[in-house]
C-alpha cells in the first residue's frame, strides 16, 4: 500500500469526513513552491487560502517561530508575554488605533465581533450581505446567509438580517447592533462589494449609531495591495477582524477595535484558552516584518495587475479580483479544472463553487511564477475559454 493510500484510509477510519480532499500528499514547502510524497514540484497558487502569506517556511518566519518555540510556548492569558503585547499594538496601530483581542481563527475572531455588537447595543440586529461568509462557528454561521451551509443546522442564532444592494439602508435602524461585511467577498468567488456600497453602510451606521464590522479575514493582511482593504475604498470602519495570512501558517486571529469602542468589552465577557500564545504571535511579527518591508505593497499590486491582466485574457474577459486577490468565471467546469491544473499541471488552485476558480498565491510570489502559472493554466483553459 503507498504511502497516500494508507493515509486515505486511515481518514476513511477516523477522520470525519467533513472536507473533499485531493489525493495528494504534500511534504515540503518553501516560498510559491510545494513538494508531494513522490517529489513533484508544484506552484502554490492557493497558499492555504491565503494563510501562507510570505510563502512556505520563510527563512525570517521559520526563525522566528523556532526561537520561541525553544524559550516560550505557552502560559495562557493570565499571565503578560511580551509577543501578544506587542503585536497587540502593531495591529492596532496600523489599522483602527483601538484595542485589539486575540482569537485562534476568523470565526472565532468574528464572534468577538457579534459579542462586542450585541453588548454595545443590547439586542440588537446584526445586518450581513447576501453571499457572505464569516465563518463555521454557530454566530459566524448565522451570519453566513448561505442555505446550503446553514440549513443542516438549524435553528441558529436569532437577530440576523440579511440586506442587498438595495435594501441595506432600510434595514439599518434603532434597533441595529452592526452591519458585518467583507469589502471583497471571498468565499463566495472573489466579489468586491462595490465603494459606494460600503459608503452607504458607513453613513447608515453613522445616522442610527450602529457598529460597522468589515470582516478583512481574507482580504487583509495586504492581499488586495494595502495592508487593509477597507484603505482602497474610503470608508474606515469601527471594528475589523483579521485572521488567516496573520500567523504565516500558525492558527491566530484578531478582532481590533477603533478607539471610541475599545473598551466596550470588560473583564471575564470573553476569553480563549489558546488565543494570542507567545509562538504563533511570534509567527505573526515575522509577517508583518515582511509585509513591512519597504516597496512590498507597492509589488503586491504590481504583480495583482500581471496577474489579473493575464487571467482576463484566458478567461475572455471573466476575471475579477484586486491586488493577489482573484478569480475567474468558467462556466460550470471549475471543480473539474481545479484537479486537472493539480494533477496535470501541478497548479495548486481551487473553486469557490461550480463556476469559478479562485488564485491567491504567496504575496512574496515572483513575476516570473506568474507567467509560469499562466502559461500551465492556459494549457488547459485555451484562449477561448
Amino acid at each position: 500500500m503507498s504511502q497516500l493510500a494508507e493515509l486515505q484510509e486511515l481518514e476513511r477510519e477516523h477522520v470525519i469526513g467533513t472536507y473533499v480532499r485531493a489525493p495528494v500528499e504534500f511534504v515540503r514547502g518553501s516560498g510559491t513552491r510545494l513538494w508531494d510524497a513522490d517529489g513533484n514540484e508544484y506552484l502554490d497558487f492557493l497558499a492555504g487560502i491565503s494563510v501562507v502569506q510570505i510563502g512556505h517556511s520563510h527563512p525570517r518566519w521559520v526563525e522566528a517561530v523556532q526561537e520561541q518555540a525553544a524559550r516560550l510556548a505557552h502560559v495562557g492569558n493570565l499571565f503578560y508575554t511580551e509577543p501578544s503585547m506587542r503585536l497587540a499594538r502593531r495591529l492596532s496601530e496600523s489599522s483602527l488605533g483601538g484595542k485589539v483581542f486575540f482569537a485562534n481563527s476568523g470565526a472565532e475572531a468574528v464572534e468577538c465581533a457579534l459579542k462586542l455588537a450585541r453588548k454595545h447595543r443590547r439586542g440588537g440586529d446584526i445586518v450581513v450581505l447576501e453571499k457572505g461568509f464569516h465563518g463555521r462557528t454557530y454566530g459566524a454561521l448565522s451570519a453566513t446567509p448561505q442555505e446550503t451551509k446553514q440549513a443542516p443546522f438549524a435553528p441558529l442564532v436569532p437577530g440576523f438580517k440579511v440586506a442587498t444592494a438595495s435594501t441595506l439602508r432600510e434595514l439599518v435602524g434603532a434597533r441595529t447592533a452592526a452591519v458585518l461585511i467583507e469589502p471583497i467577498q471571498g468565499e463566495s468567488g472573489i466579489l468586491p462589494v462595490p465603494d459606494e456600497l460600503l459608503q452607504e453602510a458607513r453613513a447608515a451606521c453613522d445616522a442610527t449609531g450602529a457598529l460597522l464590522v468589515f470582516d478583512e479575514i481574507q482580504c487583509g493582511m495586504g492581499r488586495t495591495g494595502t495592508m487593509w482593504a477597507f484603505e482602497q475604498v474610503g470608508v474606515r470602519p469601527d471594528v475589523i477582524t483579521v485572521a488567516k495570512g496573520l500567523g504565516g501558517g500558525l492558527p491566530i486571529g484578531a478582532c481590533v477595535t477603533s478607539p471610541e469602542y475599545a473598551d466596550v468589552l470588560e473583564a471575564g465577557d470573553h476569553g480563549s484558552t489558546f488565543a494570542g500564545g507567545p509562538i504563533p504571535c511570534a509567527g505573526a511579527h515575522a509577517v508583518l516584518d515582511v509585509i513591512g518591508e519597504p516597496g512590498f505593497l507597492e509589488a503586491v499590486r504590481a504583480k495583482g495587475d500581471r496577474l489579473l491582466r493575464g487571467l482576463d485574457q484566458l478567461s475572455g474577459g471573466r476575471a475579477r479580483g484586486r491586488g493577489l486577490m482573484t478569480a475567474f468565471a468558467t462556466g460550470e467546469g471549475a471543480p473539474a479544472l481545479v484537479r486537472r491544473a493539480l494533477l496535470e499541471e501541478r497548479l495548486v488552485l481551487n473553486a469557490t463553487g461550480p463556476d469559478t476558480v479562485r488564485l491567491l498565491p504567496p504575496l512574496t510570489v515572483t513575476e516570473e511564477e506568474i507567467d509560469e502559472a499562466l502559461a500551465r493554466l492556459g494549457r488547459l483553459v485555451g484562449s477561448d475559454a
